[in-house]
């Protein structure tokens, strides 16, 4: 039997707000195990949470870009189970009146561009994190650390309408460029502010039920959710054909033996016991802050790169991965600003640029090469000063050194030879070096004229001006001739 695969979402993204949720702690990473932490966070008795308006903000922000329907009442509820991380005893989310229902998100794929549409995005706070001596399963001792507790998070679901593991890793990539031309989550996926659980199931394909589903806890990158959607959709097809039933249960990636594993039996809102939290009001949006926030939204990746496309008249795919990032299209449109030949700063950016930042595993923000200084260089190479191939060299100095291309070209002795008579000489060299060379073009092999260039090219180490070069070398076989 053919099988197709279900895919729903659970995404958590870590708001960027200086504080916690409900009290005045720091959200700051890498701090000492429970640094930040205080008595509401820890949940001691007797204190009382205060809700952060900004994270009001940053989520109301998500839900609008994401074309979500804001709630004018949203309502906070106590989330109830029990775990070493969970001081409360309960977790602080959204149940049954979440702040925004629906929404969608368009991805890229093999048949187009498709919607992959929102069941709601809610606001909670986070649990703290356990801290293993060893691998989890054989641990010679765990420890709590309480930062991470009460970390501002929205939760954002998806419809179960994904269907392969490659569409998940799309969505998330999308998912995690909007949040953060947003600015409203980092989307740093190893320091844990944002988070994927996936929920599969399998089913005959052409058929319209649904499986019973197995979740996949907290990935960590786009690379895990993949292979591990691609292993368990696998898992599930080979307990199909054994004959068994599949469980319903939460099951981890183990990204040692590349394997999922069952962690326990899968909770339904029931087992959690939801109820209003009797210690936090009712959040009423009015409508003004929502359109206000409305009216402030950044240009987002799509509307970007149909703007790339339009505007610098860039392939699809270039303005495509060029819109990836805020951070990358504003440095391609500073360098364009500078140096308005468009396709050649791409040109520049996709292959040389890009190519050094991902072996580097460097974001752009952390480039040496400013967009003043690529287009400098383009710039010495649209007039002559030097060479493309010397380009690359000073690019790669300037991405080493950070240091201008003027100096570099200085200091390198890298100015590309312009003089004629300076090129003549090394051309009458060239010639009278390789006589049968000559005879051979002279005989009708214009094939041999690219010989002589490399030769001349060769002799000035890359610094002589091609087209100058071109247009002495004809000259003189002709007037020889």
């Amino acid at each position: 039997m053919e099988y197709e695969a279900v895919i729903g979402l659970e995404i958590h993204a870590q708001l960027l707000t200086e504080s916690k949720i409900f009290c005045g702690c720091s959200t700051q990473f890498g701090a000492e195990p429970n640094e930040n932490t205080c008595p509401v966070c820890t949940g001691m008795p007797g204190v009382l949470p205060v809700l952060n308006r900004r994270v009001v903000e940053l989520a109301l922000r998500t839900a609008v870009a994401l074309k979500g329907e804001i709630a004018p009442r949203s309502v906070f509820a106590r989330k109830n189970y029990f775990y070493p991380d969970l001081p409360k005893g309960y977790q602080i989310s959204q149940f049954e009146a979440p702040l925004s229902l629906g929404g969608y998100v368009e991805i890229e794929g093999d048949g187009g561009t498709r919607r992959v549409c929102l069941t709601r995005i809610h606001l909670e706070e986070d649990a703290g994190k356990l801290v293993y001596e060893g691998t989890m399963e054989k641990a010679d001792a765990g420890y709590v650390d309480l930062n991470r507790t009460g970390v501002p998070l929205i939760e954002i679901v998806t419809e179960p309408e994904l269907r392969s593991p490659e569409e998940a890793a799309a969505f998330l990539r999308k998912l995690r460029s909007i949040l953060r031309y947003l600015e409203v989550c980092d989307g740093n996926m190893e320091q844990g502010s944002l988070r994927c659980d996936a929920n599969v199931s399998i089913r005959p394909v052409g058929s319209e039920g649904l499986g019973v589903r197995t979740e996949m806890k907290n990935m960590n990158s786009f690379r895990f959710v993949e292979h591990a959607l691609e292993y368990e959709i696998q898992r599930q097809i080979a307990t199909l054909d054994d004959g068994e039933k599949i469980i319903q249960e939460t099951r981890l990636w183990d990204t040692s033996k590349n394997v999922t594993m069952s962690m326990r039996s899968k909770e339904e809102a029931h087992d959690y016991r939801y109820f209003p939290d009797p210690d936090l009001v009712p959040v009423e949006i009015d409508s003004t802050w929502v359109e206000e926030i409305r009216g402030n939204l950044p240009e987002l990746p799509d509307e970007k790169e149909n703007r790339f496309v339009e505007a610098y008249e860039l392939p699809i795919e270039d303005a495509r991965t060029l819109t990836a990032t805020a951070e990358l299209a504003d440095y391609f449109e500073k360098a364009v600003a500078r140096f308005p030949q468009a396709k050649k700063v791409s040109n520049w950016i996709l292959t040389e640029l890009l190519r050094e930042l991902n072996r580097d595993e460097r974001e752009i923000g952390g480039c040496a090469v400013t967009p003043e200084h690529l287009s400098g260089m383009l710039a010495m190479i649209e007039d002559g000063s030097i060479s493309g191939k010397i380009g690359k060299q000073v690019f790669e100095e300037m991405y080493r050194t950070g240091k201008e291309p003027q100096a570099i070209v200085k200091e390198k002795g890298w100015v590309q030879i312009q003089d004629s008579s300076e090129l003549a000489g090394v051309i009458d060299h060239v010639l009278v070096s390789h006589p049968d060379e000559v005879s051979k073009y002279r005989a009708g092999k214009e094939k041999v004229f690219g010989f002589f260039v490399g030769q001349v090219m060769k002799a000035t180490r890359g610094q002589a001006n091609p087209k100058r070069v071109n247009e002495l070398l004809r000259e003189k076989l002709q007037s020889d001739n």
